[in-house]
Formats: C-alpha cells, sequence, structure tokens
C-alpha cells in the first residue's frame, strides 16, 4: 500500500541567484508529529509566487521515493533529503505513470484530489544547484503532482494512502504533463483531458488553446510572416501630415504588390542610413491593410534616431529593409459593436482597422475614441472623418486637452484628456469590441474604464509599441531600468538586434543564453523554466539564425525562437 513518508514544509525565504533576489517557497524541510492540511495549504507551509504555485487547484505537491532514487543515480548524489523537490508530500508509491487526473486519496483525517502535475519551472533547479532538472522532470516523465484539498484533516509521516475514487478517462499525471510540454499531442487525449472536471482551470485554458491549433493547422499557418527575414521596400511616397508626423508610403521594388497584411499589425523596419549599427524600430500600419503597398505613419520623437532620420531626412526612391508584418492586435471578424480607441500617435494601428471597416462597407456600430493634446498633434484627423461618415453607424468623439474653445469648436472636440470618467460617460455599448492603442499608462486608464462600462475583459484588446511586460517569477527588487550595453568588454559574437528596446549588442563570449544577455541589458524579459520546456520566453524571430544548448523538448513556432536556450549563429533581430 502507498505511504506518507514525510511532511514537508517551509515559509518563503530570499535567496541570491545570479545576483539577483529571488523569493522562493522551494525550500521545504520535514515535521515530526501531525499537520494540519486546510484547504489551501499545510500549516507553516507557505509558497514565495502563487502565480504558478499554491491555490486551491495546488494545495499541496506530492514526489515519490522512487524519483529520488531515480534522480540519486542519474546526477551521481547520495545528499538528497525529503522535501528536496519542493514537495509537501514525500511518499512510497503513486508515480506519475499510474495517478490519473481527478483521482482522489484518503491521507490520515484529510481526502485530497489529483489536480494537475507540476508546473515547470526553474526553482526546482535552484534549490538541488541543477539548473536543467525543470526539462529533465518533463523529459523523463517524473514531474510530480498537485492535489487540491476536499476534506481538511490532520496528516502525519507514516499514514497509508487509500485511494477512494478513480479519476474519470484514465489520464495520467505523465501523460498530462507530456501533453503540454512534449511535441505533437494527440487530438484525442487533449479532448479528454478537457473532460475531466478535476483538471485544474489553467491547464484546460492551455489544452483548449493547443486543441485549436492541432485541429486547425492551416488556419494557424497562415498567420505567419508573409517573408522570411527582411526584404527591401521603396519609399513610394514621404507625406507630413501634422507638425510632429510624417506617413511613409512602402511599395516593392520592382512594382508588385505587397502581400496583405491585417488591419492592426506592425512593420518593423531596419533603417541603415540612420546609424550604426542600424537602428531597428516597429510602427503601426496606418492605411487599408489590402492596399498592395503600405503606410506607417511616424512621430519625430525628441532625440529619436530612427525617427528623425524617417521623418526629416527620408526621400521618396530611398530603400528601407522591412520585416514581414506582424503582431496580434487584429480586428476581429464580429458583427458586434467595435470601439476603436486611441491616443496621440497611437491611433495608426486602430485607423488601419477603420480602413478596412470602411472597405468593407461593415453594418457594424463603430466608436471613434481619441484623445490629442491640440489639433496640430491630431495626424490624420480629417481621413478618420471622411471613412467614418462614410459607414452607416459610427460615433465619433474627440477630446483635446490644450487646444483653445475655437479649435475645439472647429473639430468638434470635448475639453480636456480622455480620461475613464468620460469614457464611462459615453455609455458605450456593453457588448462592443474594443481595441485600445497609446501610452502605457492610458491603456490601463481605458481598461479599466471599459470593464467598468460592463465590457468583458476578454474583448479589451490592447497593443504595446513598447517592449512586452517582464515575466520573470519570484524575482523581487527588480527596478525598472532603460535598456542599455551590458557591463564589461564588448562582445565578439554575431549582432543581437532587441528591436522593441532599441538596442543591438555583439554576443558576448561566455553568455550562455540570448535571455542572459537581455537580462544582462535589462531588456524587459518572459520566462519560467529557464531550460526550452514551458515556451514562455518565445520570441518573435525578424532576421537571423540561433542554434539551442540545451536543446528544447519542443522546438517554437516558424519565425520564432526560445530565448532562454538560444544562441545567435548569425546575427539576428528579435521583437523585444
Amino acid at each position: 500500500m502507498p505511504t506518507l513518508l514525510s511532511v514537508n514544509v517551509g515559509m518563503p525565504k530570499v535567496v541570491s541567484w545570479q545576483g539577483r533576489t529571488v523569493r522562493t517557497g522551494v525550500w521545504k524541510l520535514p515535521i515530526h508529529g501531525p499537520a494540519r492540511v486546510r484547504r489551501l495549504n499545510i500549516d507553516g507551509d507557505g509558497q514565495g509566487d502563487t502565480n504558478g504555485h499554491g491555490g486551491e487547484q495546488r494545495a499541496v505537491l506530492v514526489y515519490q521515493i522512487q524519483s529520488y532514487r531515480h534522480w540519486q543515480q542519474y546526477f551521481g548524489r547520495d545528499d538528497f533529503g525529503f522535501g528536496q523537490f519542493g514537495e509537501n508530500l514525500t511518499v512510497d508509491g503513486l508515480l506519475d505513470d499510474e495517478v490519473c487526473i481527478g483521482d482522489r486519496y484518503r491521507i490520515g483525517e484529510t481526502e485530497f484530489e489529483v489536480t494537475q502535475p507540476r508546473v515547470t519551472c526553474y526553482r526546482v533547479g535552484l534549490r538541488l544547484g541543477e539548473p536543467e532538472l525543470p526539462a529533465l522532470l518533463v523529459s523523463h516523465h517524473r514531474p510530480g503532482f498537485y492535489m487540491r484539498v476536499i476534506h481538511e484533516g490532520h496528516i502525519q509521516a507514516g499514514d497509508p494512502i487509500v485511494q477512494t475514487r478513480t479519476g474519470p478517462g484514465a489520464l495520467s499525471v505523465a501523460d498530462t504533463d507530456a501533453l503540454l510540454y512534449l511535441p505533437d499531442p494527440e487530438p484525442a487525449k487533449l479532448r479528454l483531458a478537457l473532460r475531466i472536471p478535476a483538471l485544474s482551470p489553467g491547464w484546460q485554458e492551455s489544452f483548449r488553446d493547443l486543441l485549436k491549433s492541432v485541429d486547425s493547422p492551416v488556419v494557424v499557418a497562415a498567420t505567419g510572416p508573409a517573408w522570411d527575414g527582411f526584404r527591401p521596400l521603396r519609399v513610394a511616397e514621404v507625406v507630413p501630415e501634422s507638425t510632429t508626423v510624417t506617413s511613409i508610403h512602402l511599395a516593392a521594388p520592382d512594382g508588385s504588390r505587397l502581400p496583405a497584411a491585417h488591419a492592426g499589425q506592425y512593420l518593423t523596419l531596419r533603417i541603415r542610413e540612420a546609424g550604426r549599427p542600424a537602428p531597428v524600430r516597429s510602427y503601426s500600419l496606418s492605411s487599408t491593410p489590402d492596399a498592395g503597398r503600405y503606410r506607417i505613419s511616424v512621430k519625430h520623437e525628441p532625440h529619436g534616431t530612427a525617427s528623425g532620420y524617417l521623418t526629416t531626412r527620408l526621400r521618396p526612391g530611398a530603400i528601407l529593409d522591412a520585416a514581414a508584418p506582424r503582431g496580434d492586435f487584429m480586428l476581429d471578424e464580429g458583427t458586434g459593436p467595435v470601439l476603436l480607441v486611441s491616443a496621440g500617435i497611437g491611433l495608426t494601428p486602430v485607423l488601419s482597422m477603420l480602413h478596412e471597416l470602411a472597405a468593407q462597407d461593415s453594418e457594424r456600430e463603430i466608436w471613434w475614441i481619441h484623445g490629442a493634446r491640440r489639433p496640430q498633434e491630431h495626424p490624420l484627423a480629417a481621413e478618420a472623418h471622411v471613412l467614418l461618415t462614410s459607414l452607416p453607424h459610427t460615433h465619433e468623439h474627440v477630446f483635446y486637452s490644450t487646444a483653445t474653445p475655437e479649435e475645439r469648436k472647429r473639430a468638434h472636440a470635448v475639453a480636456g484628456r480622455l480620461t475613464k470618467d468620460k469614457l464611462v460617460a459615453l455609455s458605450v455599448p456593453a457588448d462592443a469590441t474594443a481595441f485600445v492603442c497609446g501610452p502605457a499608462s492610458f491603456m490601463t486608464d481605458m481598461q479599466h474604464a471599459l470593464t467598468a462600462a460592463g465590457i468583458d475583459p476578454s474583448r479589451i484588446h490592447t497593443e504595446l509599441f513598447g517592449a512586452m511586460p517582464s515575466i520573470n517569477p519570484g524575482l523581487t527588487g527588480q527596478e525598472a531600468r532603460t535598456p542599455h550595453q551590458p557591463p564589461g568588454p564588448p562582445g565578439t559574437g554575431p549582432l543581437v538586434t532587441f528591436a522593441r528596446s532599441g538596442i543591438s549588442v555583439p554576443f558576448p563570449d561566455g553568455k550562455p543564453s540570448v535571455l542572459e544577455l537581455a537580462d544582462a541589458c535589462d531588456v524587459p524579459t518572459r520566462w519560467s523554466c529557464r531550460t526550452g520546456v514551458c515556451h514562455t520566453c518565445t520570441t518573435p524571430l525578424l532576421s537571423g539564425d540561433v542554434t539551442y544548448s540545451p536543446t528544447p523538448l519542443e522546438p517554437p513556432p516558424d519565425g520564432h525562437v526560445l530565448i532562454c536556450c538560444a544562441q545567435p549563429s548569425t546575427d539576428v533581430v528579435l521583437d523585444m
């Protein structure tokens, strides 16, 4: 009969790791005597990062003595003690390839239900001093698993473990783990997993996304970039739109039609004449996405190397290198109301959406809501107004924060900034889909306003011009810093360009990965396992080639790279 060998608890602690500070609850130690198990935890236990660990679905983590013996042999170590793998319950039995999602077990006075495998996380490798362990737990099919608490009570080492119910579907922990983290998941097993009520909501959502990609591979492939790397485009026109904004029309050098883009996507340019190394910047498309050529509208930023060249020195006939249109900020294909909300130069992607709606003679109810300082800083205003008047069901609301009364009267604009209260006062339809673009603080305010107006947060979409927000689980005391060259002498490897962050860095000798380089440059990064398993670090690769060490368990989609284990083999440009 399976047996509970040890109950292990530990409160979160702060440890140093690679020059940074991590708050983690992975250090668990055995306790003697009975322990009280509650709905969210065992008394005396805690988690440092509740986004990935803890909560009702992950109240207790289980690991088996059989897996301890496996890793002792694999690593050639004999220094493991109970709790070393971050588990709350060390057990004899309950193997990952035998225990199934939804199984229930009674231990002492307490009943538990299996909800999901362990989440891959770098901290278990940190605890053991084996950085590659997160990947090995998956590839060796020994992740361990979480349980939720059905009935609270006391447990202690030596208690027998009695199965009280078998989960529906007989989907083992090891098979469930492989579905998420290993290549080529079986559609039948994905559907089976989604029929198991005990499976935690986060894993259900991941499996639904996987099933969509498996069931519709042609649709997924169709969303890839229209070409690889950069291609030359000819500047057809340069059109001043306001005191600070200039539109640039780009065409194929041979006069052929450029591939259609999606309304709301952006174009990444490498601007060789603007400096050395050539700056790389991304700009939203601002015109009809299927016009045969592209238009971007660029704001001249003070001291902006790239924007300064594009808005003051660029001339028709020049050649710019462009990566294919990209981005997930795209107009939906629904029929319900649509809100196009923007501030400043953030109007460019939503203007592209408005062009597409006009080209379709859309019958949708369209709300155009824009904030600017004054008319001189409101580019393409007349163009947007003409498009709106061509459509049957539109609402146009413009806000000027520093305009004169006469300027506001001519533009039919409202005085003051576009704020949360002013947007709520518009009484926008609660069943609308919203697309929001502008400064980060503006987008945050508008998300709150739209939610307050009754719009489902899942139907509120935002576009961020700069780097994506970081995902760095467990790190504490991290001050946001402007991306910069790394400390120490310059590297001698291929040039790595972080397009959104606006810096290019020779890959340094001795750096194990692009992620490590990004960290050294304070480029915002997104990661969890750091060993090529979880794909949190998946990043669009605009140009260049990489190699991997370690080799990821599943390669990323075409046109993407796992920066946590990638090294550049040529100059690369990354969309981060």
